[in-house]
């Protein structure tokens, strides 16, 4: 009897808060309870998508509300008046809300609008009729809609006279939204007029309006059907129908508002089909060639003058650009165009101070200062330099280490491709080639300091705005050891998988990475994807030179630099499916699911894979039941990992991850999640030293699940999250935690 007795206060409890701020209301004041539907219709099928979108057009929307309780307009009259500003005006304008009250309900204006939305979806005869229902202190509005049949497209008759523009509309009709067969709805007519605009604009004419293509509807044609009949508007300008081409092109990239008489008066430069006006000298003649599609001659087309503003904008050298065209007074149809550029700050610096605390006892800090020029050679190079530094303690056991680390990485980017060959793009961003090196010292005190080496040069292009494809023709990756400490040379001597972590690797060759995430373009899709695929390869070049490709018997003799470098073969795959629970008023509600799966073969000069190479699990972006980067491989338990004096990451040479997690909107900026993870690492080759860590055919059986809620908050600029996880299947036997 407690539960029930427990649910009845707690209605009580929000009846009494929902009833409480009506006690604010003057006498004859209601609040406003929202709007009910009803709907009759002919048609078969479910009409929940039509009360849907008849709901949403219904203005206004009630005070929000949680289980009836209008939280909202709680805070709202809490607050009081207040006189200024100050905590009291915070809630009462940012946690509150005011009153919508019935009389804010313009009952006949929203009735006309729901009856013109249904006749313009196909449902000629449709009608509404409203009513209002009143109870205690809240007012109900009440629309019933009778839609009748609604409307079907039975012909489409395009333009068949001889002049251009309609021969035009004739071939870009195969692919009309308008289909026989297809209900009438007035937002698609008004796509299909956009679509021809956006058509004709891509061929030439540029001055051509979706205004100027007249639609005549014919709704006599019986069996509730109708005719369509399509043609240019009489009275369009002559000059608005015809095909312009480009003359010459302007090109301003040091504009602001503050030079613009000046650069009227500045000389400009030719270079090729264009003319540069930049009096300070800021950018080589060449760097637009690659960024502004049009040359002298071409068809006007919207695609290219869109594109050549995305390129310019892409660039990240540009503040703000924009375009202007002029019609040109000379015989035929041309136009000028004027792009006019306003660059960022040459130079910018930025500091960054961040505090850390990781799942393995460790806090620390990091502080790390950049400066960027932004047209380091005059030709809109990016040039980055970044150093760093940070401090790090980790307790276990009742003592304590201290990790420092200290670094520099440097960033060129080119906005083109250096090499010996061509690369044509008609993608809105432009190729990049870029330059990467980076060194970092890393001194765990007690145990050993590294040096590590980092560099590449590679590629980076987009073929549209969701897919990025990166190669790196060469990466280099170097680690030293510059001391060992004594007493931690004894724990490598008998430890392999320590001993791995800090000697000394040599690692050259290319990578290739692909990325696709269709949420990098807004939309409001119901399903949503990501995937990245990533290949490296290295080793190879330096195996035939040393002779290790094909011959087994010179495995791990071949050296370079007087250091043993790595051949190996490693693949990660990492899809991601994002399902919108809900309508679109719910668009937080997500079901985001993962699998990665990932494997590495050493071969050549290699018998295992490098460690910054293998393959680890656990941790906040992984397993999150789990401590980071401990877990396996297969069944493998460390059990002096939280006792002894330090704590090994766990590689493996195969990764299996799959997650699901859904979240949803509880309070304004606050979601929540429920999430379970499950998966493991695995060796090929048997590890004696780690027994249970090969891949098997039992390897399903080794699967350690977890599961967890967390919250998250989200400031737009920033996402605040917390987890919290616990074990439910652990793949190896024993009691001892492996988590946090």
């Amino acid at each position: 009897m407690q539960l029930p007795v427990r649910l009845l206060l707690l209605s009580l409890l929000l009846g009494f808060s929902a009833c409480n701020v009506t006690k604010h209301l003057q006498p004859g004041q209601t609040l406003y309870d929202g709007a009910k539907l009803k709907i009759e219709t002919p048609e078969k099928g479910s009409t929940k998508n039509l009360k849907t979108e008849l709901k949403a057009l219904v203005r206004p929307k009630p005070n929000k509300s949680i289980l009836g309780v209008r939280y909202k307009l709680y805070f709202y009259y809490l607050a009081g008046e207040p006189k200024g500003k100050g905590l009291r005006y915070w809630v009462r304008n940012k946690l509150g809300e005011p009153p919508v009250l019935a009389s804010d309900m313009n009952v006949e204006k929203n009735r006309k609008i729901l009856e013109n939305h249904l006749q313009n979806k196909g449902y000629f005869q449709a009608t509404v009729a409203a009513d209002t229902v009143q109870k205690m202190k809240f007012t109900t509005a009440v629309f019933d809609a009778a839609t009748g049949p609604q409307y079907t497209i039975r012909n489409v008759y395009y333009p068949i006279d001889s002049s251009d523009i309609s021969k035009k509309i004739q071939q870009i009709s195969k692919h009309s939204r308008l289909k026989p067969g297809k209900p009438y709805d007035l937002d698609v007519i008004k796509a299909e007029r956009d679509r021809i605009d956006n058509r004709l604009k891509n061929q030439g004419y540029y001055y051509y309006n979706p205004d100027y293509i007249l639609n005549k509807v014919d709704s006599t044609v019986g069996k509730h059907q109708v005719d369509m009949y399509l043609g240019i508007k009489k009275g369009t300008p002559i000059n608005d129908l015809q095909v312009y081409r480009i003359n010459n092109i302007w090109v301003y990239p040091n504009y602001t508002l503050a030079k613009d008489s000046m650069l009227g008066a500045a000389p400009a430069i030719p270079y090729q089909d264009y003319y540069i006006i930049d009096p300070d000298h800021k950018f080589r003649l060449n760097t637009f060639k690659k960024m502004l599609v049009f040359h002298k001659g071409d068809k006007y087309s919207r695609r290219e003058h869109n594109q050549s503003l995305s390129r310019l904008m892409n660039m990240g050298t540009f503040k703000f650009v924009k375009a202007r065209f002029e019609e040109v007074d000379t015989n035929g149809n041309y136009l000028d165009p004027y792009y006019f550029m306003t660059p960022l700050p040459r130079q910018s610096y930025k500091a960054e101070v961040t505090g850390l605390t990781k799942s393995n006892n460790a806090t620390g800090t990091e502080v790390s200062i950049g400066w960027t020029n932004r047209n380091a050679f005059r030709g809109a190079e990016q040039f980055s330099i970044n150093a760093f530094g940070g401090l790090e303690t980790q307790v276990y056991g009742g003592q304590s280490d201290n990790t420092a680390r200290l670094g520099l990485e440097t960033n060129l980017y080119f906005p083109r491709i250096i090499g010996p060959f061509g690369f044509a793009s008609k993608s809105d961003f432009v190729p990049k080639t870029r330059f990467n090196l980076r060194y970092e010292y890393y001194d765990r005190t007690d145990q050993y300091t590294l040096n590590s080496y980092t560099g590449s040069f590679g590629y980076v292009w987009k073929t549209n705005i969701k897919i990025e494809h990166q190669l790196n023709i060469l990466n280099l990756n170097y680690v030293h050891p510059q001391r060992i400490a004594p007493s931690f040379q004894v724990a490598l001597d008998t430890d392999i998988t320590l001993r791995r972590s800090i000697e000394p690797q040599f690692i050259l060759g290319p990578s290739y990475n692909y990325n696709y995430s269709s949420n990098n373009q807004p939309n409001n899709k119901k399903d949503n994807f990501y995937f990245n695929a990533n290949v490296d390869v290295p080793g190879n070049l330096l195996g035939v030179f040393a002779g290790t490709q094909f011959n087994k018997e010179k495995r791990g003799q071949g050296k370079f630099f007087n250091t043993i470098f790595a051949q190996y073969a490693r693949v990660e795959l990492d899809g991601r499916y994002y399902r919108r629970v809900g309508d679109i008023k719910h668009k937080n509600n997500i079901l985001a699911s993962r699998l990665l799966l990932g494997v590495g073969v050493p071969y050549g000069n290699s018998d295992a894979l490098p460690f910054i190479k293998s393959f680890f699990i656990g941790g906040v972006n992984d397993l999150r039941a789990f401590r980071a980067r401990t877990l396996g491989p297969g069944t493998y338990y460390a059990p002096n990992e939280i006792k002894a004096s330090y704590i090994p990451d766990q590689p493996g040479d195969m990764k299996l991850l799959a997650s699901s997690e859904l979240r949803a909107k509880l309070v304004s900026i606050i979601n929540g999640a429920v999430f379970v993870d499950a998966g493991n690492i695995w060796t090929l080759k048997a590890d004696p030293s780690r027994p249970g860590s090969q891949f098997s055919s039992e390897f399903l059986n080794q699967i350690a699940v977890g599961a967890g809620l967390g919250l998250r908050l989200d400031l737009s600029f920033l996402i605040v999250r917390v987890d919290l996880a616990t074990p439910i299947r652990k793949p190896f036997s024993t009691t001892e935690k492996m988590f946090d």
